[in-house]
């Protein structure tokens, strides 16, 4: 048997009124994911606990199957990683994401127009990096480039008790929030003071030329120490691989020593390689994985932009162009469990906490399911997962 992880990323919304009441999932046609839904296990599962918020992090390691109450060290420390930084059991690691800010004086005053700076694209981030590097960089502070508008700040014998520093994504197109932590002082300072390092740099000048967003400010959020996960393979006796376009689930599948398989051309919005993606879960699993986890971004980032017609389109992409190819694909006997990590309504641009609907096709055992994978039709079947993270226990279950 080989097993298949689709994540659809942020996939699950909520009814918009743009769609006749409908959700994204309700309206995009996916004639493969409906197809397998009429003989597939359908429900909801609760892939964020109680008490933790729900972000990709702790959402995505659910649906891998594991318990991020007792394993979650912070976000960032799963980017770092991936990144390839290897942190000291006393350093603590932030996300550093490159944003567009309001022109008002006050940093204060800023609304925050862009969380992703226009998808500001890894080469010119990394020029923007360095500059912020050679400001900040110290035997304190220490910048690291990552992918698009995603990066690392390692702080040495730093802190986690830094009050909140708000996930920029949380609060597009709203007034800025900062923490008024004593411990956040050094953060927000280097936040305030890239504004004015930003205003003039080469990359920015050229963006603005071309009618393009600025990357003008760094925003340090997602804290955490130096993270440790249980092998897949010991957890669960299958050798695994990971397949995504972000440092998060690179960085998840790097601490669970998972393969992790770079795809060219893979973006983590829309225009990412989606047909690749398919090409190389097939050919990891034909080497000997057991299990491949096929993260897609699409969704979410359409969320977050609140892209209704894009998100509507990142679905069925993901149908047309990765699950054909993998039910096509002449691997024998498989399984797939289909899912997004957490809901990303379009409506407030944010995750939820909401459970999430999960499909499980296996082709050696027909079930009675649904008509279509929908939040609705999820939810009619009565089968709930309080504990997203028994999921994985279950789809592997001989």
């Amino acid at each position: 048997m080989k097993y298949i992880v689709l994540l659809c990323d942020g996939m699950a919304d909520e009814p918009l009124a743009e769609l006749g009441g409908k959700t994204p999932m309700e309206c995009a046609k996916k004639p493969n994911m409906d197809r397998l839904a009429k003989v597939s296990e359908v429900g909801l599962a609760k892939t964020v606990e109680d008490g933790m918020k729900p972000g990709s992090d702790v959402a995505n390691l659910a649906v891998l199957g594991y318990n991020a109450k007792e394993c979650y060290t912070g976000r960032s420390p799963l980017e770092a990683g991936s990144i390839g930084i290897d942190m000291a059991k006393t350093d603590v690691s932030f996300r550093c994401n490159l944003v567009t800010l309001s022109d008002e004086p006050r940093y204060e005053d800023k609304t925050m127009v862009d969380y992703c700076a226009g998808d500001i694209s890894t080469e010119e981030a990394a020029q923007i990096i360095k500059t912020i590097a050679e400001h900040f960089d110290n035997e304190e502070f220490k910048f690291y480039s990552g992918v698009a508008y995603r990066h690392c700040l390692i702080w040495h014998n730093g802190t986690t008790d830094v009050g909140t520093l708000t996930p920029p994504h949380d609060i597009s197109g709203q007034k800025v929030k900062l923490s008024d932590s004593e411990n956040a002082v050094k953060l927000i300072g280097m936040m305030k003071k890239s504004v004015d390092i930003l205003s003039n740099h080469p990359v920015n000048i050229e963006r603005e030329k071309r009618g393009e967003r600025p990357a003008n400010s760094i925003w340090l959020w997602g804290e955490g120490t130096r993270a440790n996960l249980e092998p897949f393979i010991t957890k669960y006796g299958k050798k695994a691989a990971m397949i995504s376009a972000v440092d998060l689930l690179k960085g998840i599948g790097k601490f669970a020593g998972m393969e992790v398989i770079n795809v060219p051309g893979a973006t983590g919005y829309i225009d990412t390689n989606f047909d690749g993606k398919a090409e190389a879960a097939i050919k990891t699993l034909k080497d000997g994985s057991d299990l491949v986890y096929i993260h897609v971004e699409a969704p979410d980032e359409c969320g977050h932009r609140g892209e209704i017609q894009n998100k509507i389109k990142a679905i069925e992409l993901i149908d047309e162009k990765i699950l054909s190819k993998l039910i096509a694909s002449e691997l024998g006997d498989i399984r797939i469990l289909i899912a997004p990590d957490h809901p990303t309504p379009l409506g407030t641009k944010t995750h939820t906490r909401n459970p999430v609907p999960y499909m499980i096709y296996d082709s050696t055992a027909d079930k009675s399911g649904v008509e279509t994978l929908t939040e609705k039709t999820a939810a009619s079947t009565g089968i709930y997962y309080e504990h997203g993270y028994e999921i994985m226990g279950h789809f592997l279950a001989e």
